[in-house]
């Protein structure tokens, strides 16, 4: 988790980026900036050490 964290800061170059482990399901993290929740880190079931990144927007964030 902790490389999958800092990949995120580094890409997005955000310091602030978290992983927070999900208590009921093991393959996947929720992906936070300071307290607030962005997205959810999944484990890719295809492929062996890749992830997915998914991350909603909604329209009420939109200008």
């Amino acid at each position: 988790m902790r490389k999958i964290e800092g990949h995120l800061r580094g890409t997005f170059a955000n310091a602030r980026i978290t992983l927070v482990p999900r208590p009921k399901q093991k393959d996947s993290a929720e992906v936070y900036i300071a307290d607030e929740f962005i997205g959810v880190v999944y484990e890719d079931e295809d492929e062996d050490g890749s992830f997915t990144f998914q991350m909603a927007i909604l329209a009420e964030d939109l200008p």
